[in-house]
């Protein structure tokens, strides 16, 4: 897979391909977040697919890196293509906390209904990899280099809260203390009925919601994995 990072081509939000990818596919369209201390790669196509660096270059790098556990993630319709970088964005203070924050012209508000259940089965399939991933891992998972880091138990109960935050910034509310698989279905469903299909500044377009989620869970999925002890 090509990893050279290229000036973003002419932006034109029908150009961006988040439907179905077949290997007649040519390119993984991929969007750059740029902050001044983390730079973000996203693969528009496949939520989930996101990693962070310190440079456009080792972000783009990184992408590749993780390119042979995404695909455990994503399941045989996954297709990997040379990196087309069709849009870069400014970050901001999430960015630069470890997260990616910004909504880009690429974040269609109302994709089309094959687009949009394309993603969510994108989506369903790293919350289904994340509970492997737990039910695989012990309760105390190896400290990092300073000791730090949260427990099994602990990065499920910070996923899952995140997750309704998540939820309230796509406008679906979901009440304190729902079990999470009815989370998922209530954010499924919202997602799936157009409900962030609202414009308004104060929410999440639902592309941007899909990829956001399922890189959180995708991201702690692989921390875990990481930090098994045995």
């Amino acid at each position: 897979m090509s990893c050279s990072p290229v000036e973003p081509r002419a932006l034109q939000r029908r150009t961006v391909r988040f439907g179905p990818m077949s290997q007649s596919d040519k390119t993984t369209p991929v969007v750059l977040e740029v902050g001044k201390r983390w730079v973000f790669a996203s693969a528009l196509a496949w939520p989930g697919w996101c990693r962070r660096a310190k440079t456009p270059d080792e972000a783009i790098a990184a992408l590749t890196e993780y390119e042979a556990r995404y695909r455990l993630v994503a399941g045989a319709t996954f297709v990997a293509s040379p990196f087309d970088i069709v849009g870069r964005a400014t970050g901001n203070a999430t960015t630069d906390f470890g997260a990616p924050g910004i909504v880009g012209p690429w974040d269609d508000p109302s994709p089309p209904s094959q687009v949009l259940d394309r993603l969510l089965g994108v989506l369903a399939r790293c919350w289904e990899a994340f509970d492997e991933a737990v039910a695989r891992s012990p309760a105390e998972l190896r400290r990092g280099p300073r000791g730090g880091g949260r427990d099994r138990d602990a990065i499920v109960e910070h996923t899952r809260e995140a997750e309704r935050a998540y939820c309230s910034k796509a406008g679906i509310k979901v009440p304190p203390r729902t079990p999470w698989s009815e989370q998922r279905s209530m954010l499924l469903a919202g997602l799936a009925a157009g409900r962030v299909s609202d414009t308004s500044p104060a929410h999440w377009p639902g592309t941007y919601t899909i990829r956001r989620v399922a890189w959180h869970v995708t991201d702690h999925m692989w921390e875990i994995e990481d930090r098994r002890i045995g």
